[in-house]
C-alpha cells in the first residue's frame, strides 16, 4: 500500500510539484475506472510549535496557488476528529491524499503494455548500450541473462527511455559520455508495523516536514483494512540491494511518533518491511528549500530519441502517469 500525494512539499515550479498534481488526477481516474482498490483517506499535517504552525500557512499558500484543495482544520474538531492524535498548534488537512494498492496498480499496466503489444524482458540485465550515429539510427542494447553478465542477447531500438529506477544512473553512464555521468545515491526507510489495538487513527498523520529535508518525517500511514503502520525512517546505504528492514533507527522512530501519537505502545512496534530512494546526492532533499533534488525528465542533447528519467523518488509513484505522458511529449510532439 502506498500514498497518493497531493503535491504539497515540492515548491511552487518543481517537476515534482506539477507531475504530482497531475498525476494525482490521473491516478486517481485510472483506479476508479479500472477498479484498482484505492481509498481517499484525506492527510493531516500536525503542527506542534509555533514555527512549524508558519510553515502549515506556507504550505496552504502553495496548495491554494496550485489549486490543491487544503484546510485548517480546528484544534477542537481535530479532537472531536481523532481523540488519540496530539496537536499544540495546528492541523492542515489535504483532501486529496489517499492510498492505493501499488502492486494491483503495477499488475494493470503491466497488463495494459502487453495488451498494446509490448513485451516485459524479466532477468535480463542491460550489460552496455551502444549509440548509433549519437542515437539517430537508434540504440544497441546488449543484453545478459540472469546467470551471466556477458553480452548474450543484443536488440536494437529506435528509441530508448531510461526509467531503471535505481539502475538509471548506470543506464545514463553507458549512453551519456564521461563528463554526464550521474553517480547514485541510496536512502533506506523502514516502516514499521503496529499490533496493538490503540491507539488508533482514521487518516494519514504527518508531521510538519523540515525545509530541505531527506524525507517527510516519520508519518502514521494505513492500509486498506485500517491497520496502522509508522515509517519511514531515514538510513543512508551503499547499496540498492540492501532491503532487510532495520530496528536500528526504532527508538528515534519512537520519539518521533511520541509527539503527535503519545499513547503509542512502543513494545507493538516491530520493523515490518524497506525500501530504498534513489538519489542524486549525498544530502538530497525531497521538500523545497536548500539542498531540494528535482525529478530529472529529459531528452538528451546529442543522443537523439534518448529520455532519461533520474531520480525519480517520492512522489513518484503518484507521478507516474503524468511522467509517462511528458515522455511521450518529449519524443514525439
Amino acid at each position: 500500500m502506498k500514498v497518493i500525494h497531493a503535491g504539497l512539499y515540492y515548491g511552487p515550479s518543481s517537476l515534482k510539484t506539477s507531475l504530482c498534481v497531475k498525476g494525482n488526477r490521473m491516478l486517481y481516474a485510472l483506479c476508479e475506472k479500472q477498479h484498482i482498490p484505492h481509498r481517499r483517506t484525506t492527510k493531516w499535517i500536525v503542527a506542534q510549535t509555533p514555527e512549524e504552525s508558519e510553515y502549515l500557512a506556507k504550505i496552504h499558500e502553495l496548495a491554494s496557488s496550485l489549486g490543491v484543495p487544503t484546510r485548517f482544520i480546528s484544534l477542537e474538531e481535530g479532537k472531536r476528529l481523532e481523540p488519540h492524535v496530539r496537536v499544540e498548534q495546528g492541523i492542515l488537512e489535504s483532501e486529496r491524499t489517499g492510498i492505493v494498492d501499488s502492486h494491483m496498480f503495477m499488475t494493470y499496466l503491466h497488463g495494459a503494455l502487453e495488451e498494446l503489444g509490448g513485451d516485459v524482458a524479466l532477468r535480463s540485465n542491460v550489460t552496455r548500450i551502444e549509440p548509433l550515429d549519437g542515437g539517430d539510427r537508434g540504440y544497441k542494447i546488449y543484453i545478459g541473462t540472469s546467470e551471466s553478465d556477458e553480452d548474450s542477447v543484443a536488440i536494437t531500438a529506435e528509441t530508448l527511455i531510461n526509467s531503471a529506477g535505481h539502475g538509471a544512473c548506470a543506464i545514463n553512464n553507458m549512453v551519456l559520455p564521461q563528463d554526464r555521468h550521474r553517480t547514485p545515491y541510496y536512502v533506506k526507510g523502514t516502516y514499521y508495523s503496529y499490533s496493538a489495538p490503540s491507539p488508533k487513527a482514521t487518516r494519514l498523520i504527518y508531521p510538519t516536514p523540515t525545509p530541505g529535508a531527506v524525507g517527510l518525517g516519520t508519518h502514521l500511514t494505513l492500509d486498506l483494512t485500517g491497520r496502522l503502520r509508522f515509517g519511514p525512517d531515514i538510513e543512508w546505504v551503499d547499496s540498492a540491494h540492501d532491503l532487510t528492514p532495520s530496528a536500528t533507527h526504532l527508538p528515534a522512530a519512537i520519539s518521533e511518533i511520541s509527539k503527535y501519537l503519545p499513547a503509542i505502545d512502543r513494545h507493538a512496534l516491530t520493523p515490518d518491511y524497506c525500501g530504498i530512494r534513489p538519489k542524486l546526492g549525498s544530502r538530497a532533499g525531497v521538500v523545497s528549500g536548500m539542498g531540494f533534488q528535482d525529478f530529472v525528465v529529459t531528452r538528451e542533447d546529442g543522443r537523439s530519441g534518448f529520455v532519461n528519467c533520474l531520480g525519480i523518488e517520492s512522489p513518484g509513484l503518484t507521478s507516474a502517469l503524468a511522467i509517462a505522458e511528458m515522455v511521450e511529449g518529449l519524443l514525439y510532439r
